[in-house]
């Protein structure tokens, strides 16, 4: 090419962007339970009784000649068992590039961090607000370079693309432009659509230079390179402590792209303390953007707290840290003013010997696991001999319970954990926060490189709607 013409063929190229969208499409209602005339649709596509229903993973619908740049899309929708898929904009008649946001409110599914309203590839949540047979309401909305999702009007999804995005092969095109909407079905069952409207927006540049400025670096951001592998990203370990209320942790989870497991703690002499304490707990957060995990307290949680109670939650975890030794004194490892030791050798094996017996409790989780009180802690190392790990991860692998990587003490170490990935035991990344400032799972995205950690090496909660 000729490089004196490259200047007038850019310009030429960005005319023909700019009049592209010349003739937009008014703001109004794209679908009212008439007909689809507006929409291209491949596969079994089809209204009956005022329904457009999606059926199979062949399933779309195109809308014609959409061009939007700026809009707020509004869809009321439900998903019958099976039904699965995402919504697209910024893309094309073949709905081949722009932006996906999911569809999918079966929690049994094996990808269970791809929740309804996750923006795919970029933002995707653990956490469904729907269920099958549930119709809901799904808001797009895109102002400059930020996309805000809102399932029943409650915001799920609130990124900011940079101007410099990070993306994998599979995702080049996942971008910010203009373009048409499409939704696509790929389960087994069905989408049905009863309403479809969008308002095109303008919005004023100094908030467009505000929503900007709110823009990760994702050059140097290792969240989205999890999103972008398709990893669950989700704090399995997260408490509402040192004035983190739970819209804070809501906005910090959306700003950062880590979904929160919001615990309390429960046990005598801890927050929850009570049945009814976990029952109104669970009345005031079930609604919330979160998973719900429970921290098992002390070792006679069992009793304190009921099945039913117990069940409310998505899972349990526990420790064993706090323990009551035969005396009757009652020890809580973390603070060093309670801890005596007199031989470090027999305290250790103390430790492991508790650590062996709560393993054998009924919860899903171990956490802060293989924890060692500040005046053993400098030497690690030394005292996890390679027979004590062996004790520890036999009964953990034993135990059928996931391991947790620590991020308030960084632990456990590399060769434990390598060798509990080699006996497939389940892991979980926890912050095990005491302030507001909830962790970025530095210590766990380090272990997660060294060992090379999956998708499917990662406990799956029993994720309750």
């Amino acid at each position: 090419m000729n490089i004196k013409y490259f200047p007038i063929i850019i310009s030429g190229c960005l005319l023909w962007v700019m009049t592209a969208c010349t003739s937009l499409p008014k703001s109004g209602v794209l679908f009212d339970g008439k007909d689809a005339d507006s929409w291209e649709t491949v596969g079994d596509v089809s209204i009956e009784e005022g329904i457009l229903t999606l059926r199979g993973n062949q399933a779309q619908a195109v809308l014609k000649n959409g061009c939007y740049r700026d809009f707020d899309l509004s869809i009321e929708m439900r998903t019958l068992s099976g039904g699965k898929g995402w919504v697209k904009f910024h893309t094309l008649s073949d709905a081949s590039k722009g932006y996906a946001v999911a569809i999918h409110n079966d929690c049994n599914d094996n990808v269970w961090w791809r929740m309804t309203g996750s923006l795919m590839s970029v933002r995707n949540l653990t956490k469904s607000f729907v269920k099958d047979d549930e119709w809901f309401k799904m808001n797009i909305r895109v102002q400059g370079r930020s996309v805000q999702v809102r399932i029943n009007e409650v915001p799920v999804v609130e990124y900011v693309e940079p101007a410099k995005p990070y993306r994998v092969a599979p995702n080049e095109e996942a971008l910010l432009s203009e373009g048409t909407f499409a939704i696509v079905g790929n389960g087994s069952g069905e989408i049905q659509i009863r309403h479809i409207a969008v308002e095109e927006t303008e919005t004023d540049p100094r908030t467009l230079e505000a929503l900007a400025s709110a823009a990760l670096d994702e050059q140097n951001d290792e969240i989205i390179r999890l999103h972008q592998e398709d990893f669950p990203v989700l704090d399995y370990h997260v408490h509402l402590k040192g004035g983190l209320t739970k819209e804070a942790a809501a906005a910090q989870s959306r700003r950062l792209g880590i979904n929160y497991a919001i615990a309390p703690n429960c046990g005598i002499g801890f927050p929850v303390s009570t049945n009814e304490q976990i029952f109104a707990y669970i009345d005031t957060m079930r609604t919330q953007p979160f998973i719900l995990a429970m921290q098992a307290e002390g070792r006679e949680w069992q009793t304190t707290f009921s099945q039913e109670a117990r069940d409310r939650f998505d899972y349990i975890f526990t420790d064993a840290m706090t323990f009551t030794d035969d005396q009757g004194h009652r020890t809580r490892s973390w603070i060093k003013e309670e801890v005596f030791i007199d031989n470090e050798e027999k305290y250790m094996d103390m430790m492991l010997d508790r650590m062996c017996a709560v393993l054998e409790e009924p919860v899903d989780v171990y956490v802060n696991p293989c924890y060692l009180p500040d005046q053993m802690s400098d030497r690690y190392d030394m005292f996890w001999t390679e027979e004590r790990m062996n004790r520890f991860v036999e009964a953990l692998t034993k135990s059928g319970k996931a391991l947790e990587i620590n991020e308030l003490y960084r632990i456990p170490n590399k060769a434990i954990l390598m060798k509990a990935k080699a006996k497939g035991v389940k892991f979980t990344f926890g912050s095990n926060n005491v302030t507001p400032d909830v962790s970025k799972l530095s210590y766990s995205l380090q272990m997660k490189k060294e060992l090379q950690l999956k998708a499917e090496d990662m406990y799956k909660p029993r994720i309750k709607q």
